[in-house]
């Protein structure tokens, strides 16, 4: 605080100083509002930064839409209602290359690059119109820069650009083992890793048409990262996949100093390898650890044993964080749980559908979390997969289509089945119980 006497000393100082010293004042102030690393810890206006959070992906999307009360109106009134449950950091697509059906099924629609090295500026403008809006309440957003998957296009589509797989084949549904080989092609094909590198630069460097700030000086957003859920694929492709993290890693760091950058992987279900994991995560340029926990997909539970599973698949979960918490404590930075989900009751889709394991589980998987929050571990943060807000699936559709409200389950994926709609007042409950200072 400046004194009487300090403020006459600064008038008596030459006007180019005094503006020299209130820069550098101004520079320090807003450098702490950044989210850091030290000592293993995020760090946020010098304090600690622990959070619970949500995958809000489609958020991107809500300011392009031609009715206000599906677009801004509800990208405004969804965010408002995350501030009021305590959620501040949310995991957002930034990336969609290419349109129209890809294994089988649709994929989100606008694409971003809709031609290979073609980017739509109308249609970025929605992420521009987001980080505004995110910024004027204060919270901290993740960007995704691609995707392993085919539902916003990701490397799949790359491979088709550069005709390095089968278009006609992969329009349909691919089984698990073409899927494997096709994706795992990714990392191998130059062409295709410049072409993403062009499209990260094209964002990261940009600015945003809404409020005049570039991106890499914006201090609503927390990190980068490399893709969602990359994953080698296959074993032959992991000395091709680990030097491409540590590439994309290197490049967004040259492009931008002041965000932090993570892989957005999975754990060893992504890499089938956990050496592989810490080496990709002690790299220099990724500044923490990401895990995904999907029970249904790892074949944790059988539809119709959800409740008798149950007590399996949450030791399986306390075991998954544990085993990634000791990695993350060797290499000496902070873990997120960035996706975890379960489905409604029955393995039904109707919003009206009751949540009660659903609700069991978040209880306990936020318990972890908070128990390490409270000895100031390295568990450092937890984002349930997937916020629906005030969407409206269709009866008797289970699949997603261009026109449909956006939500939280993405195309390729049951509409309803995971996301978490404003109406789960009793999952709200639990993620505010947890969802406190400490």
């Amino acid at each position: 605080m400046l004194t009487d006497s300090s403020i006459f000393l600064t008038m008596k100082l030459p006007f180019k100083i005094l503006l020299i010293l209130l820069f550098c004042i101004l520079a320090k102030l807003n450098a702490q509002k950044f989210v850091t690393v030290k000592d293993g810890h995020f760090i946020l206006k010098k304090k600690e930064y622990y959070f619970v959070g949500t995958n809000f992906w489609y958020a991107s999307y809500l300011g392009l839409e031609k009715n206000e009360e599906k677009g801004i109106s509800r990208l405004k009134k969804e965010l408002d209602f995350l501030k009021s449950q305590n959620i501040e950091n949310i995991r957002v697509l930034a990336a969609v290359e290419g349109s129209g059906k890809l294994n089988g099924a649709n994929r989100v629609e606008p694409a971003y690059q809709y031609e290979a090295g073609k980017f739509d500026e109308d249609k970025l403008k929605g992420l521009d119109i987001l980080m505004d809006e995110a910024g004027k309440r204060n919270m901290k957003v993740i960007l995704f820069l691609s995707n392993n998957w085919e539902w916003s296009g990701g490397w799949l589509q790359y491979l088709l650009w550069n005709n390095k797989i089968d278009q006609q084949k992969t329009a349909e549904k691919l089984n698990w083992d073409d899927q494997r080989d096709f994706t795992a092609k990714f990392y191998s094909c130059e062409e295709c890793k410049n072409q993403y590198f062009e499209q990260v630069k094209k964002i990261v460097t940009r600015r945003n048409s809404v409020n005049g700030k570039k991106y890499t000086k914006d201090k609503t957003l927390m990190a980068w990262e490399i893709a969602n859920e990359p994953r080698p694929m296959r074993p032959a492709a992991n000395g091709e996949y680990k030097k491409f993290i540590t590439e994309s890693a290197s490049f967004i760091k040259s492009l931008d100093k002041n965000h932090l950058v993570t892989t957005g992987s999975e754990g060893v279900q992504g890499t089938e390898d956990m050496n592989l994991y810490k080496e990709n995560h002690a790299d220099k340029n990724i500044d923490y650890l990401t895990i995904h926990i999907w029970p249904k997909n790892w074949g944790w539970f059988a539809n119709e044993t959800m409740e008798k599973d149950f007590e399996e698949v949450n030791r399986r979960t306390s075991d998954y964080i544990k085993s990634h918490l000791k990695i993350a404590d060797e290499v000496h930075k902070p873990l997120v749980l960035e996706e975890f989900g379960f489905p409604r009751d029955g393995h039904s889709f109707d919003i009206n559908s009751s949540t009660k394991l659903r609700d069991k589980y978040y209880e306990s998987t936020l318990k972890l979390w908070n128990e390490n929050r409270n000895l100031k571990g390295s568990f450092a943060g937890c984002s349930f997969w997937a916020f629906n807000g005030v969407a409206k699936p269709i009866p008797g559709q289970t699949f997603w289509k261009k026109g449909d409200d956006y939500m939280g389950d993405p195309p390729m994926e049951e509409q309803g089945l995971n996301g978490v709609f404003i109406s789960d007042q009793s999952t709200w409950k639990i993620i505010r119980k947890y969802n406190t200072n400490p």
